[in-house]
């Protein structure tokens, strides 16, 4: 998967592909170097982001998205939409997106799951505490067992959106790197990835095959793993 913020503000590449001919060269670049996913953003979820509407955000993405579509190298990819309101995960879908990426699982815009179940798309679900301007606040960084705690979090998401009518075979799970964690959160994780799948496992057979995204994080995992 290759990321792609059509955004000011993300950390890494904030500001660099705000234009659509800095975006879809970008995307050309992602694909020949071997993406097989381009996903989208264009609403910051870094720490203290400014949260900005649904119509903006589909301002920035919805040119970009059409624009990549009809790249011939983009021909066989999937375009999915990193958004947690419904509105532009439903409009993005219907000029060509093939999956949603919702930070939040559905918590931040209540309809959410319901959209996406409606749509008959795969979607991928994260775990993070709170949102993101409080994601990182002492209260959302408390953690007995990380790995576990994760695990039955990213569990409840799952099983929130089966009950919604998205079936777990198009359910995608990330546990969220950088994301309510600390450093050492974030490396737990990395290492425990089969804890993780085998508590899901206790409670969901099915929720413990779906396919697991790791995102990488650069403002932390550049000092956890350098």
């Amino acid at each position: 998967m290759g990321i792609l913020n059509v955004t000011p503000d993300s950390f890494g590449d904030g500001g660099k592909y705000q234009s659509i001919e800095d975006a879809v060269s970008r995307a050309r670049l992602m694909i020949l170097q071997g993406a097989d996913i381009i996903d989208i953003g264009a609403q910051s979820t870094r720490p203290m982001a400014s949260k900005i509407s649904p119509e903006e955000e589909l301002d920035r993405l919805i040119p970009v998205l059409e624009a990549i579509l009809k790249l011939p190298q983009a021909e066989g990819k999937l375009l999915s939409v990193d958004t947690f309101y419904k509105q532009v995960a439903s409009e993005a879908v219907s000029k060509g997106a093939h999956l949603v990426n919702d930070v939040s699982s559905g918590q931040l815009d209540s309809k959410m799951l319901d959209v996406v179940a409606e749509l008959k798309v795969p979607c991928i679900a994260m775990h993070m505490r709170g949102n993101p301007s409080t994601m990182q606040s002492s209260e959302n960084l408390q953690y007995g067992d990380v790995c576990k705690e994760v695990a039955s979090e990213l569990y409840m998401h799952a099983r929130n959106a089966e009950l919604t009518g998205i079936p777990s075979w198009r359910i995608i799970i990330d546990p969220g790197i950088g994301f309510s964690k600390k450093r050492e959160h974030n490396l737990d994780i990395l290492i425990g990835l089969q804890t993780i799948q085998k508590e899901i496992a206790r409670k969901s057979l099915a929720v413990s095959h779906s396919p697991i995204l790791i995102g990488r994080f650069l403002p932390i995992l550049s000092n956890v793993l350098a």
